[in-house]
């Protein structure tokens, strides 16, 4: 779960880029830091925390309103929702901490707080595809009980894990006082990004395996269906093939996304220009603006609740069908 790792470029003074792009890592300055200038890669990442601070809002507002909206896979979308807004907001705060309000504490708890935040989007992330793998592979005792403690027993250990994860620089696991251990992340050091990006190396594998299996079942049940009905139709080809391609978009967005920056955290040396951490890191927070709309924005039961929202009322000539955790 390096992700959160990535977003705390923060410190008590603004993470710049050194001059005439010489060698530096993003660096927290305990000197009380004369009026700067915005670096502008940090603008970049308020902006889009603002952005997806506000995307994640919503789709939180919308399950909390909606009581219809209370089965397993609305409670990862809005655990997931959750841990990105929460990501959102802490690109927020670590922007005004660095040019705004400078703190030493105060940045590394920001530093803290974004890393718990990313840890439990890509927790969340991993625990909805083992949703969908188990609605799939489990149909038939999917809506039990058993499943519902199950999602449930997944959200508080990865919520759990994700804390604790956020609090290892803050207690202590941080670069402040020994700058030859830090990473290109810093306060954190080198053995503290190496955790986290290879916890996020291990969930990614994971994840691939899940949906190379949902791909299988997939396509086996789109086989089965054509043998029943004696013949294979130019639809169920269709179909399939646009699931597929489906699974093939979300995990290709979320490595897309996270593992220039967990490969960049591994290999990067802490005296690389700056600009390196920035520039795969940038393209990580996207993945947070990226969720809600694969995972609740495309969602018809979440378009409908939107519709009752904003219109006050249900328009019946919108056609809405319901889906299960298995659409995709």
């Amino acid at each position: 779960m390096e992700t959160a790792a990535a977003l705390n470029e923060s410190g008590a003074a603004a993470p710049r880029l050194p001059a005439g792009g010489g060698n530096s890592s993003l660096e927290l300055s305990s000197r009380p830091p004369a009026p700067a200038a915005l670096n502008p890669w940090d603008v970049m990442l308020c902006v889009s925390g603002t952005a997806i601070a506000c995307e994640n809002a919503l789709v939180v507002a919308i399950i909390c309103y909606s009581p219809a909206l209370r089965t397993p896979m609305f409670v990862l979308v809005g655990s997931l929702a959750t841990a990105d807004l929460l990501a959102g907001l802490g690109l927020i705060l670590n922007f005004v901490f660095q040019y705004v309000i400078p703190s030493e504490t105060v940045s590394l708890l920001t530093v803290g707080f974004l890393v718990a935040s990313f840890a439990a989007s890509v927790s969340s992330l991993l625990a909805i595809t083992v949703d969908r793998y188990l609605s799939l592979y489990n149909a038939l005792t999917y809506y039990s009980e058993r499943t519902v403690l199950c999602i449930h027993t997944m959200l508080a250990g990865a919520w759990g894990v994700s804390l604790c994860l956020g609090l290892l620089p803050v207690l202590g696991w941080n670069c402040l006082h020994d700058r030859t251990s830090c990473s290109v992340v810093r306060p954190l050091t080198k053995s503290n990004v190496t955790l986290l990006s290879a916890s996020f190396f291990l969930i990614f594998l994971i994840m691939l395996h899940l949906y190379i299996e949902i791909c299988k079942i997939v396509c086996r049940h789109a086989h089965q269906i054509a043998l029943q009905q004696h013949f294979l139709t130019a639809s169920h080809y269709v179909t399939t093939k646009k699931g597929v391609s489906t699974l093939a978009i979300i995990l290709g967005t979320f490595g897309a996304s996270w593992l220039p920056f967990a490969i960049y955290c591994v290999v990067g040396d802490p005296d690389y220009p700056s600009v390196y951490t920035y520039a795969t890191l940038l393209p990580a927070t996207y993945n947070s603006m990226i969720n809600p709309i694969i995972y609740a924005y495309r969602n018809q039961e979440i378009q409908r609740s939107m519709w009752v929202l904003f219109c006050g009322c249900f328009q019946a000539k919108v056609s809405f069908r319901s889906r299960s955790p298995s659409d995709v």
